[in-house]
């Protein structure tokens, strides 16, 4: 039998662990079910998808609909099955052999993971102990490690931290400086207090990424996008696969951007819940980091991070174990639930610590 490339072989895929649990606090979904409406008119659209035909290969009406949200025209936006085919698109494009994409641990994992799959370098930078974004640690990378492309994850996946306005503009200037493609990953930009998105423009080499699994209430769907030059979304579309978004996907997706005031209801109350957990958390012997996303990074005192989210899935909670990623030592990675959901977590780990 045939082997697989070496580097691939070696490598350790990226899994989170799907048990059945009755509080699932694991993966940052949106707690609350996609809206009913919703639900009724995409049933009904898939009596009208010609199924014995391709889906548009450009997937136009799509991303018409999602450039008329961020105020742009679909040249300037690419749609993918979730962020991380956007991602892996970009990699496909501007990395490969011989170029290197950067970034700044500890951050979102599929950033290095994809870039190892796609034979792209990876120039690893440190956070500051705070896990902000270190301007001189940037500039180190830059300079000595001349990537092609540059991640931020903001906010930062799993540690919540947003990098501010001023940073992103002084990475974006030495993105510039160096040649490199800025890639802001906003999975979770809707509960952030800004967006890169105001940066992007047609001279500028930066691309912002979005996705529907999270605000949208549509993680089973896979869909993603980023908006950013024109220049870029027309050389991502010569590389990603033909017809690669099915239809109903397409229409689907289309359909969600008509339930943009349920959207900003639902960031609302998840933001308002996340105040209300990080209070509870607070009062707890746990060290908790600021987050301006639907999770919050925490590290129990006292006891090992494994112990508890052990004894969490003993009582049916299920949280994200982040011990394993860079730096993070001991520390466990919570979604923000609906109150219910939040008050069984609570009240299990409250009765752990004791």
């Amino acid at each position: 039998m045939i082997e697989p490339r070496r580097d691939v072989a070696l490598m350790d895929g990226y899994h989170s662990p799907q048990v059945e649990v009755e509080v699932r606090l694991n993966t940052n979904e949106s707690p609350f079910p996609a809206p009913a409406e919703w639900v009724t008119e995409a049933q009904a659209l898939v009596a009208s998808i010609a199924w014995n035909r391709y889906p548009d290969r450009t997937a136009t009406e799509l991303r018409t609909s999602i450039g008329q949200l961020h105020g742009v025209g679909p040249e300037q936006v690419f749609a993918a099955n979730g962020s991380n085919e956007v991602l892996q698109t970009l990699l496909l494009t501007y990395g490969g052999p011989g170029r290197v994409a950067a970034v700044w641990e500890p951050t979102y994992a599929l950033h290095s993971h994809i870039a190892r799959i796609t034979s792209t370098g990876i120039a690893e930078g440190e956070r500051a102990t705070d896990f902000t974004l270190d301007l001189s640690e940037v500039q180190r990378v830059f300079e000595q490690d001349r990537p092609s492309v540059a991640f931020l994850c903001s906010p930062n996946n799993p540690t919540g931290v947003v990098d501010d306005e001023a940073t992103v503009r002084a990475v974006l200037e030495l993105a510039i400086i160096h040649d490199c493609l800025l890639v802001v990953d906003e999975a979770y930009g809707q509960f952030a207090p800004w967006s890169a998105l105001e940066l992007v423009a047609e001279d500028v080499p930066l691309v912002v990424t979005r996705t529907y699994s999270k605000t949208w209430s549509m993680a089973a769907a896979r869909i993603g996008y980023l908006v950013g030059p024109c220049s870029v979304v027309a050389e991502l579309q010569k590389v990603v696969l033909p017809y690669h978004l099915d239809a109903f996907k397409q229409a689907a997706g289309t359909l969600a951007l008509a339930y943009v005031d349920e959207m900003n209801r639902r960031v609302a109350a998840v933001v308002e819940e996340r105040g209300r957990l990080m209070d509870r958390l607070a009062a707890l012997p746990v060290e908790v980091w600021p987050s301006g996303a639907n999770f919050v990074l925490f590290r129990p005192l006292g006891l090992d991070g494994a112990t508890v989210w052990q004894e969490l899935l003993d009582r049916s909670v299920l949280v994200r174990n982040c011990s394993s990623w860079p730096r993070l030592e001991g520390c466990l990675r919570v979604t923000i639930g609906t109150p219910e959901e939040d008050d069984r977590f609570l009240a299990a780990l409250e009765e752990i610590l004791r």
